[in-house]
């Protein structure tokens, strides 16, 4: 095969053959550590050895067939009774091995693997997936993720209704008007039934009857109007088959009615689309005040050019407020020197 004329580079030939046999061998043998191709794998299951075989049963035994033999050695190898120095590692391996064996899902994907070996890593998925997912059923987590947030939702309502009310009892403005109503309706206790209260007690009362009044009287928008239970968020859920039909409903009207019929807007129309125009919510469209809805009005700010100008008005009024701030040309030298892009040589 060699050349005798050149027994050194024959020499050369063969020893860098042998050089690149070793090398292969040592990369199929890591490769072999690294992505076994036996069906057990440790960590997983019965690690390296066989579920069934622990039992002594086979893969085509029933689910009664795998207890029994569980519960035969269960009895053998209980720590009580089986007195080995392997007794306790013996009896967690056959419990290990019959709660894989006795769930139908976990027995199939044991089964998978055995008959699949070379899936190495998806075997992983599929062991860790099973005990990391909760044990929970998914749809009543959900439903109690929802109580929560609507409970959350309908407290923090009645919270800050409660310190709207609380401010308007407490404002002299409002109080006045509470209590001079209270005396025209006959409400608050004066002569000798006054007298026979401390003034702990009339106090009570009064604040009473005022928040009363108030509450009756008080038309508080936005964020803090009185709460409604069918705003809180499973109603919502439960109703919204509703309000999408209501909403297609209503569009399809209004592009019948204004679109193709060509009609005129009329003052809720007109809202709705000032209110889209400003991007704000319905909420936050009812907690304007009154005057400035009708400033809009009279702007016909529902046409488009109408409210660009008096978009742009707006931003200049706002540049000229903060052009004559104090607070604001402070904030302003202050990012001037010290703002982004400044280079510092301080300790």
């Amino acid at each position: 095969m060699y050349s005798t004329c050149c027994p050194v580079r024959a020499l050369q030939l063969i020893k860098t053959k042998m050089e690149r046999s070793s090398f292969v061998w040592v990369f199929l043998l890591l490769f072999s550590q690294a992505s076994p191709s036996s069906a057990y794998i440790e960590g997983l299951y019965c690690g390296r050895e066989n579920c069934y075989d622990i039992l002594g049963v086979s893969r085509d035994s029933s689910k009664a067939e795998i207890g029994k033999a569980y519960r035969v050695l269960a009895r053998k190898y209980h720590p009580d009774k089986y007195k080995g120095e392997d007794g306790t590692e013996k009896f967690q391996q056959i419990a290990n091995a019959y709660e894989i064996l006795k769930d139908d899902d976990e027995r199939r994907d044991y089964d998978y693997m055995l008959d699949n070996p070379e899936e190495y890593y998806g075997h992983y998925y599929r062991y860790y997936r099973r005990r990391v997912a909760p044990k929970v059923d998914v749809r009543i987590v959900i439903a109690v993720t929802i109580s929560v947030i609507s409970a959350i939702q309908y407290f923090s309502w009645w919270s800050r209704y409660k310190s709207a009310i609380d401010y308007l009892a407490s404002s002299p403005k409002y109080r006045i008007r509470a209590l001079d109503q209270a005396r025209r309706d006959g409400l608050l206790d004066t002569g000798k039934r006054k007298s026979k209260k401390s003034k702990e007690e009339l106090k009570e009362e009064e604040d009473k009857i005022v928040r009363t009044i108030i509450e009756e009287n008080a038309d508080i928008k936005g964020g803090y109007r009185k709460p409604r239970i069918l705003d809180v968020l499973w109603l919502q859920l439960l109703l919204s088959p509703y309000y999408i039909i209501h909403y297609i409903i209503w569009y399809v009207g209004w592009i019948w009615k204004f679109n193709i019929l060509g009609k005129e807007y009329g003052l809720e129309e007109k809202y709705h689309i000032i209110r889209k125009f400003l991007g704000l919510s319905q909420t936050q469209f009812e907690a304007l005040d009154e005057f400035e809805k009708k400033e809009m009005l009279a702007k016909e700010l529902w046409i488009y050019e109408n409210f660009k100008e008096y978009k742009q008005e707006k931003e200049e009024e706002m540049k000229a407020k903060l052009a004559e701030s104090s607070r604001h040309k402070s904030y302003r030298r202050y990012m001037k020197k010290n703002g982004v892009g400044r280079m510092y040589f301080e300790d």
